[in-house]
């Protein structure tokens, strides 16, 4: 198994440190190869006669696939937890399962723990660590012989302590004994170059109860409290326009790379079986949906993995540490608004395979959070100012009526451009959803919204001039 220069050099800086520590912490960007180096820092360790058996913990079964099959092969031994299996590997729901007996094992042989994407672990003493973490105190901390914590996002969104971290101060950063970002991943054609889409539109209407708002942008729309981002999500031309661009950048790729593939990041179960309706009914496109509801998640996506489908529709399947090299662009419909998992999703498409066009496309709403995010990872990639794009032209104009409840209702629209507002919910007197309209945001201030501008597209393209010149 050929090892990347990071690769080595992060088995190299592990084996230094542990002559001297138990615990070492690798932080590399999504998509650079963690799983494969951490199997080759666990075989040096073997062969070095340092450990008898290797533990892993991960946040999903399909990592868990993905971790038993390259562990597997680069040990050349069993690695199922059955009888001459040199380990195995766990889910961290599972941990607080396993038995006396079973951790009794850290006690007796001398064991390398491997956590990967530690961020999901929480606390530095039992009183502030979550379950999963207090088996790591209780059970890992001071009886495994090594252990290495993996990550790709070192961080909590609730910015609490991850188990066995160090931090700095003053600013209490979390401390890496080996870094590999993404500007290094990049530039070693580890991972392929980010693209990340803003969506916006320059004109839109909210009428409410008679009244009717105008907003310049979608950042300015939701920052007050009367609509929401989960209900713009769902909002059926928003969905249909944000499909429509990423099916045409994978119609794009696909002329010179036939194999590429699109994820749709959907934001539940309901929704994404509305988006993959749109993409086969509308756009015509091939395309599976995996969900927490599947009966098979592995297979399905593994098969999709093996295919020449064009897209997959996921609710929570295809996150952190799921290998699918083919995908090369994804739609970002998800509600969750935070930085590790958008860096997590964006990650998804940047993993290198052998084809040529390397092209990697996030399409996202302007909503000011995500774009804060773009613009920081812009910030990770510092040889090219940001370049914006913006497109207005009349191909991309999206005009919808204005429509009143009992109109939307009856479908009595004469020649107007229908608006599809299945699952989206129309106000009546004092802007409550009616009983009969409720939906999966139920929860949510719904009200008649038209967006009447120009889309515009500010496209953060990262890392171009430093890859044309080296």
């Amino acid at each position: 198994m050929k090892l990347r220069q990071w690769q080595s050099q992060c088995v190299d800086a592990a084996l230094v440190r542990y002559q001297t520590q138990s615990h070492f912490m690798c932080l590399a960007t999504p998509g650079a190869g963690k799983t494969i180096m951490a199997a080759e820092l666990a075989a040096r360790l073997i062969a070095m006669g340092k450990i008898d058996f290797v533990l892993c913990f991960s946040p999903s079964s399909e990592v868990n696939d993905s971790i038993r099959s390259t562990f597997s092969k680069r040990l050349n031994k069993r690695f199922d937890g059955l009888m001459g299996a040199i380990g195995n590997v766990y889910t961290y729901q599972f941990m607080p399962s396993l038995t006396e007996a079973f951790w009794q094992l850290l006690r007796t042989h001398k064991v390398f723990v491997i956590m990967d994407e530690v961020h999901h672990l929480k606390g530095n003493l039992l009183s502030n660590a979550n379950a999963w973490g207090e088996e790591v105190l209780l059970n890992i901390q001071y009886h495994a012989a090594y252990t290495l914590a993996l990550s790709g996002t070192p961080w909590r969104s609730d910015k609490a302590p991850i188990v066995l971290s160090r931090f700095t101060e003053p600013d209490n950063t979390i401390h890496c004994d080996f870094s590999y970002g993404l500007k290094q991943a990049i530039a070693d054609n580890v991972c392929r170059q980010p693209n990340i889409v803003l969506i916006d539109n320059n004109k839109i209407k909210l009428e409410i109860d008679q009244e009717i708002e105008t907003f310049a942008s979608i950042a300015e729309l939701l920052l007050g409290p009367r609509y929401s981002y989960q209900a713009l999500i769902n909002h059926h031309q928003i969905m249909h326009y944000m499909l429509n661009q990423s099916v045409k950048k994978l119609a794009e790729i696909r002329l010179s790379n036939p194999n590429a593939g699109g994820l749709v990041v959907a934001a539940s179960i309901k929704h994404a079986k509305r988006l993959l309706q749109i993409l086969v009914s509308d756009l015509k496109q091939s395309a599976c949906i995996v969900t927490s509801n599947s009966k098979h998640p592995s297979c399905i996506i593994d098969g999709f993995r093996q295919s020449h489908t064009q897209w997959i529709v996921s609710v929570g399947m295809i996150s952190e540490g799921t290998d699918i090299p083919r995908l090369q662009v994804c739609c970002h419909l998800s509600r969750i608004k935070t930085e590790m998992h958008y860096r997590q999703v964006l990650g998804r498409i940047l993993r290198v395979n052998s084809n040529e066009a390397q092209q990697a496309w996030l399409f996202t709403l302007a909503e000011s959070s995500l774009t804060e995010f773009a613009y920081r990872i812009d910030q990770d990639l510092p040889e090219q100012s940001v370049v914006i794009e913006q497109t207005g032209s009349q191909d991309l104009d999206l005009e919808l009526p204005q429509l009143t409840s009992s109109e939307a209702t009856q479908g009595n629209i004469g020649n107007k451009l229908h608006v599809d507002l299945s699952g989206f919910s129309l106000s009546n007197t004092n802007g409550r959803a009616s009983a009969s309209h409720k939906s999966a945001i139920d929860e949510e201030n719904s009200y008649n919204l038209a967006l009447l501008g120009s889309y515009k597209e500010q496209i953060v393209r990262m890392f171009d001039n430093y890859l044309l010149s080296s």
